[in-house]
């Protein structure tokens, strides 16, 4: 039973066993002593808490669902929702983080393209929505989990994160847009009772649980009702405390504990739902950089080939380790934060480990496709066959994100 439960924690916290054992390998280069307790962003790590407590406050009352629902009501063809699916998960990705976006948008994604017959469409919709939710926050400080860190590491000028990541943000945009335009049909929804026909007339057996309950997820998921309203203005005016703090205009530990009292009496359940191992996960890559930094033969690597291109390393070691632990490890060994911070943000484009995001995009693929078998069109896209595209677009995105930064950091 033991030897099940550690299997079980290790596949649903991957990066987090990952994470901490890269930090043990390090303890026997560098013996724990007193400059191990500098090696901790503490504003990091307590303005990442707030926002996800409070973004998690805020989904509790529907908002975001409730927000999207009424933008993708508004369009009546294949193309138009695409846009608008893959449009709010880049908005909210610059408010609740890439992770939470994904989280929050897929499977009202699904749930919408399938009730309108759309599914041809929704391996294209997902793989964009990845690309908005790694692209989309880098405008922002908080955005992205790498921006909040560096943002606070190198005290960037809001003024200068805001011009360093404008290009990338938009040429991101325009990448994003012209993929939607270009690829999704115009195809207008299956009548409703074109669809109820056929599930008389043919209804397979294997399309059990999930479809029900991701079609149900479309129509039920929670509204912002005049009862809530009150606490979703309260809930705003925390993220934007929060917010504030991260802007150095209000002390952080003042927004972080007025978070934790507001709700601990409004909604200790948002408390509960704070993804804690991410934030475990960047302590331990706090320990790995610290570590490996005070190695003189990892130093002088990093060094000199952060000197030569910070952009190009930042890009491809994110390739590698993701692009999060690639900020944290990179950020000791440059000053030059404008390229490590223009790299890490396009390196959440490439690989499907690239950015810790795209797994969740991809579990979430696999989840879908799984629970509607005799949806022809997902059939043919195996994963492996999503994944082939996957790598296809974001190599693609990649490739023109560095070719447009390259001559500007």
């Amino acid at each position: 039973m033991l030897a099940a439960r550690l299997a079980r924690f290790a596949r649903e916290r991957t990066v987090l066993v990952v994470s901490a054992l890269a930090a043990l390998a390090t303890i026997p280069l560098v013996p724990p002593d007193e400059a191990y307790l500098g090696y901790f962003d503490l504003k990091t790590l307590a303005c990442l808490f707030g926002i996800l407590a409070v973004v998690g406050a805020l989904r509790g009352v529907g908002l975001f669902e409730h927000a999207a629902r009424l933008l993708v009501a508004r369009f009546a063809t294949c193309r138009s929702a695409v846009a608008a699916l893959v449009g709010s998960t880049l908005v909210l990705s610059m408010f609740a983080t890439n992770d939470l976006a994904l989280i929050m948008m897929l499977p009202l994604s699904a749930a919408t393209l399938l009730k309108a017959g759309w599914e041809r469409s929704l391996p294209f919709a997902f793989i964009m929505q990845n690309l908005a939710a790694n692209l989309g926050g880098m405008i922002l400080p908080f955005g992205n989990p790498q921006n909040l860190y560096l943002y606070e590491r190198f005290s960037i000028p809001l003024g200068d994160f805001l011009s360093i990541m404008a290009l990338p943000f938009a040429v991101s945009v325009a990448l994003i847009a012209l993929c939607c335009a270009l690829f999704v049909k115009p195809d207008a929804p299956r009548t409703m009772k074109k669809r109820a026909t056929k599930k008389r007339v043919a209804k397979d057996p294997r399309d059990g649980a999930l479809p029900d309950k991701s079609e149900l997820a479309c129509a039920d998921a929670p509204r912002v009702s005049s009862a809530r309203r009150p606490r979703a203005l309260a809930y705003a005016a925390l993220l934007a405390l929060v917010i504030a703090s991260v802007f150095r205009l209000v002390p952080y530990p003042v927004a972080v504990g007025a978070v934790v009292v507001a709700l601990g009496a409004l909604d200790r359940r948002a408390l509960k739902t704070v993804d804690w191992g991410l934030l475990l996960t960047f302590a331990c890559f706090f320990v790995f950089a610290g570590n490996l930094a005070r190695v003189p033969a990892v130093e002088a690597f990093f060094s000199y080939w952060m000197n030569e291109s910070a952009l190009l390393v930042g890009a491809g070691a994110s390739q590698i380790i993701s692009n999060v632990p690639a900020a944290v490890l990179l950020s000791h060994f440059t000053d030059s934060y404008a390229a490590l911070l223009v790299g890490v943000n396009v390196g959440g484009a490439g690989t499907i480990v690239a950015s810790l995001a795209s797994l969740i995009t991809f579990n979430e693929y696999r989840i879908v496709r799984r629970g509607f078998p005799s949806r022809p069109a997902l059939a043919r896209v195996t994963p492996g066959a999503y994944l082939a595209r996957f790598t296809a677009y974001n190599a693609a995105f990649l490739a023109v994100l560095l070719l447009a930064c390259a001559p500007f950091v």
